[in-house]
C-alpha cells in the first residue's frame, strides 16, 4: 500500500462524510502464504459509486465487497477470511495459494447537527 493509495482513500472518506454517504473500509489485517496484497492494504467500498483502492481483485475481492454490504446494513464490523488456496478442481493459474484476513468496518457518519434537522 503506497502513501498515495492511503491518501486517496482518506480524501474520499472526508468527501463522503461531508456528503453524509455511507461506505465501508476493508483492511488486510493478516496474510499467510502467497497473496496479491500484503497486510495493511486497504479498499473503500462505496455502494453507489464503486471502489477506491484494492485488496487484490478477483473473487477474493468479491467476497470482501459482499461483506462490506452486510456491514453497511448491520453497522457491525466483520472479519473475512479470503482463501486463495488452489481448489483441487480448479485449473485456474490465477489462484495465489494463500489466505488473507480482512477487517471490514463501517465508516461512521457524524451525527446530524441540530440545524440540519
Amino acid at each position: 500500500m503506497s502513501a498515495s493509495d492511503d491518501l486517496a482513500i482518506y480524501r474520499e472518506i472526508v468527501r463522503l462524510r461531508e456528503k453524509r454517504t455511507a461506505c465501508a473500509l476493508a483492511t488486510i489485517v493478516g496474510t499467510r502464504g502467497s497473496t496479491p496484497r500484503e497486510a495493511g492494504a486497504r479498499m473503500l467500498v462505496i455502494p453507489e459509486r464503486g471502489l477506491v483502492g484494492t485488496v487484490g481483485g478477483g473473487c477474493g475481492e468479491g467476497e470482501v465487497i459482499e461483506a462490506a454490504h452486510r456491514v453497511l446494513a448491520s453497522g457491525v464490523a466483520e472479519r473475512v477470511r479470503v482463501d486463495l488456496t488452489e481448489d483441487l478442481l480448479s485449473w485456474s493459474p490465477a489462484v495465489c495459494g494463500g489466505v488473507m484476513d480482512v477487517l471490514v468496518e463501517p465508516v461512521v457518519l457524524p451525527p446530524e447537527a441540530p440545524s440540519e434537522r
